[in-house]
């Protein structure tokens, strides 16, 4: 199965998930080992108890676990509640993941005591000693370190979603703590004719508008494995690295499979707002300083002049009448493509210098067609 960037993704939110859980099993394990001492047996089943075998088990049950509810988190509940409240968010998901793991929990319990007794799932017996298990302190205990597993792994990745997946694990992982310099991508993405659809739309359709038309290009970005730097009022900056930005010349690509995300989604634009919102993009590339910023409120900033210039090539646009204006620094770092063309258009001055930049249009030659 190939991993493509969109599978990535989802991978780098599924394993926080297996990783939580699986420590937590661990640390379950190592807690009920303290109290249980030395002793053989389960004081209230009167099951057999080995700590060699009783940890690796309940590690690798909670792993797997853990993997299962952050594969639904991805593929089903984040699609049900995306559109929900934070707090309702956690909520939810906090009680149909309890739900089905005090199911897996009395269903497991059923099995592994028909097993031992031979008798059916169903018999008397069976269901008596489940009853029973069900009312003792020692399993609703178990429930609730269920719960705070549940909903920390929850909180982890919403935290992670407002933030941004590789925001969050560069805070984490204090990648940029220390300021370091890098070569960076950048993409200013901007909208059409924004002050005017604003006024004919009014302050919450825009924001309908805008909330849609940020999420519609997610995928683009993903599958080019782009980063989103800023949402600032209409204007997308998005950012790769030099090695991600110029493989398959994705920076490029990833405007042209915004545009056919939009074009088939042209009808649901028209049907809710009247109109489909179209864009304008200016591309350089260059040294920044990446680090943290802020006290009250932390995020990893990006300086330099490669951002100014981008954002006076972009202003450009207008100017050439071309959807797209690329520097000439990018433009020989990309590799020749069948699908694009590019024209020599005009130069840009940088502000507060006398140099100027030369300035190229892109087009493609064929649609990129969006599977």
């Amino acid at each position: 199965m190939i991993i493509t960037p969109k599978r990535k993704t989802n991978l780098t939110k599924i394993l926080p998930f297996g990783i939580i859980w699986g420590l937590f099993g661990l640390l379950y394990a190592l807690l009920e080992y303290s109290v249980l001492g030395g002793t053989d047996v389960y004081p209230y089943t009167l099951n057999p108890y080995d700590f060699s075998t009783v940890l690796p088990l309940i590690t690798t049950s909670c792993l797997i676990m853990g993997l299962f509810f952050g594969t639904m988190e991805v593929t089903f509940f984040n699609t049900i509640f995306h559109k929900r409240p934070f707090h309702q968010k956690i909520i939810f998901k906090t009680v149909i993941t309890l739900s089905f793991l005090l199911i897996l929990l009395l269903v497991l319990t059923a099995l592994i005591k028909s097993l031992s007794l031979n008798l059916s799932i169903f018999h008397p017996d069976i269901i008596d000693s489940v009853i029973a298990f069900s009312s003792r302190a020692s399993f609703w205990i178990a429930v609730i370190y269920g719960a705070v597993i549940t909903i920390l792994s929850l909180f982890v990745n919403e935290v992670s979603d407002y933030l941004g997946g590789k925001v969050f694990h560069n805070f984490f992982t204090g990648k940029y703590h220390t300021p370091k310099v890098e070569e960076r991508i950048f993409m200013f993405l901007d909208m059409k004719s924004s002050t005017t659809i604003a006024e004919s739309l009014g302050h919450v359709s825009y924001f309908q508008l805008l909330n849609k038309y940020y999420g519609d290009t997610t995928e683009a970005i993903v599958e080019t494995y782009g980063e989103v730097y800023q949402y600032a009022g209409d204007e997308i900056i998005v950012s790769w690295n030099l090695k991600n930005g110029l493989k398959n010349n994705n920076c490029i690509r990833c405007f042209y499979m915004m545009k056919e995300t939009f074009r088939k989604h042209s009808e649901s634009y028209i049907e809710q707002f009247g109109l489909v919102p179209d864009f304008k993009a200016g591309f350089h590339y260059g040294n920044v300083t990446t680090g943290e910023i802020g006290d009250l409120k932390k995020e990893i900033f990006f300086t330099g002049d490669v951002m100014n210039t981008t954002a006076r090539i972009q202003s450009n646009c207008n100017k050439y009448e071309t959807d797209i204006l690329i520097s000439e620094d990018l433009l020989l770092k990309l590799k020749e493509d069948d699908f694009y063309q590019t024209q020599a258009i005009g130069e840009c001055e940088l502000k507060g210098r006398q140099e100027t930049i030369k300035l190229f249009s892109v087009s493609n030659k064929e649609p990129l067609l969006i599977k």
